[in-house]
């Protein structure tokens, strides 16, 4: 487990020197103008939609170690490419492989967490997981800022063979790791497809089907307006510098790394969805504050601490959450599909990161007021169907806790409920 943890810290360390700087690097220093920067950033989101709903069969067929070998080499190669891109092709293939391999590491490590930990221990291992890569993100993008240089695209080759080299390794590190013996394998190892497996099985498991629906709500109200709806709405309507965005980041991460540890036993003697309710109602007062910030009639100092606390409030519930959504994912997955489980509720994520930069970045800049409304009734929305989806889970799901000292039942409770056998019982 603490090599797969440190390989995730290290991947993501890799992605932080990257990702603030490629809008940048794109238009700016290879200058290729705005709309081929545009081109890319959709090309990479766009990747990860295509291979997504692949790379889960994948995983539960061949094992996460090998799909997470092939996902890093994908992604280094497209570092690099990336690198040395000086034309439109060359920066749009690098971005389609940067994008496509970076997209199945998520789940491919989640799933690898999920075979090496016993339901009890998921919600520690899931939150160091995103304790970690946090950390690595913020780290990577802190050094990244102090060698980059935009009049000299060398400075930005560096970057992007350091990210290379950390996917390497990943790789490297995550491959020394032996699935196979592990006591806490017995009942989340996979053991072959299983009959009406698939995209069938998983739509047809209520449970996770709102599990989705809620994950969607989740990301498109939070991370799909950190550098879109919620930064234009703070430059236009609360008056914010752009300098003070770099500072409300901070915030957010900052609170992630102090609160992780600290909200953790919170959350383990607590159910998981009043939990996931909980982050509705912060994330609530956290647009409500924001639309202060920006509709207020305070002084200017004022409205940049409010908006630097929209950000806080965020990680707040985000510390919450990680400990929550990916274990019950895990949780509620079926012995032979937990890859495809994982990915699918990945592909939820990056659907919402798609579409809510969209939706949001028009309202943030140009209907103030609505996009505050939308946005806390989204929060709400978060707290409902939190609620609503507890009702699908048994106490041990929910709780998990609660099984702690039992042997663990995680495949016999998770397998979805098909028709056939409602009708029979």
């Amino acid at each position: 487990m603490r090599r797969i943890q440190a390989g995730s810290a290290l991947s993501s360390f890799g992605l932080g020197f990257t990702v603030p700087y490629l809008y940048v690097y794109v238009a700016q220093v290879r200058d290729l103008g705005a709309a081929t920067a545009g081109v890319v950033l959709a090309v990479f989101a766009m990747a990860a939609l295509v291979v997504l709903p692949f790379s889960g069969r994948a995983i539960d067929r061949r094992g996460p170690v090998p799909v997470l070998l092939l996902a890093s080499g994908v992604a280094a190669v497209g570092a690099v490419g990336m690198g040395f891109a000086s034309n439109v092709p060359a920066a749009v293939g690098s971005a389609a492989l940067l994008g496509a391999g970076t997209a199945v590491l998520q789940p491919a490590l989640a799933t690898m967490i999920v075979w090496c930990s016993t339901p009890a221990g998921r919600t520690r291992a899931f939150a160091m997981q995103f304790f970690l890569q946090n950390l690595g993100l913020g780290v990577g993008g802190l050094i990244g800022g102090l060698l980059v240089d935009t009049s000299r695209p060398s400075s930005f080759v560096l970057l992007f063979s350091i990210e290379a080299a950390m996917f390497l390794v990943l790789a490297a590190v995550v491959g020394t790791v032996r699935m196979p013996g592990s006591p806490a394998l017995r009942d989340t190892r996979p053991s072959g497809g299983a009959k009406g497996g698939g995209v069938r099985a998983l739509l047809g498991h209520k449970a996770m089907v709102q599990l989705c629906v809620l994950g969607f709500v989740l990301f498109f109200a939070c991370y799909g307006q950190f550098e879109s709806g919620l930064a234009a709405y703070g430059t236009e309507a609360a008056g914010i510098e752009p300098s003070t965005l770099g500072i409300a980041l901070a915030a957010n991460t900052a609170v992630i790394v102090a609160a992780q540890f600290l909200v953790l036993k919170f959350v383990e003697r607590r159910k998981r969805t009043r939990v996931i309710a909980a982050v509705g109602l912060i994330w609530t007062v956290a647009w409500l504050i924001a639309g202060y910030a920006g509709l207020g009639h305070g002084s200017q100092a004022m409205a940049t601490a409010a908006f630097v606390s929209t950000y806080a409030l965020f990680g707040l519930g985000e510390a919450m959450l990680s400990p929550t959504v990916a274990p019950l994912v895990a949780d509620l997955a079926p012995e032979s599909m937990v890859g495809q489980y994982n990915s699918a509720f990945a592909l939820v994520k990056q659907l919402a990161l798609a579409v809510g930069p969209a939706v949001g970045g028009p309202m943030g800049a140009a209907l103030h007021g609505p996009y505050i409304v939308t946005f806390v009734l989204f929060s709400l929305g978060i707290t409902f169907l939190a609620v609503r989806l507890g009702k699908q889970l048994t106490p041990e799901q929910n709780q998990p806790s609660l099984a702690s000292a039992k042997p663990s039942k995680v495949v016999a409770r998770h397998e979805p409920v098909r028709e056939s056998e409602s009708a029979g019982a």
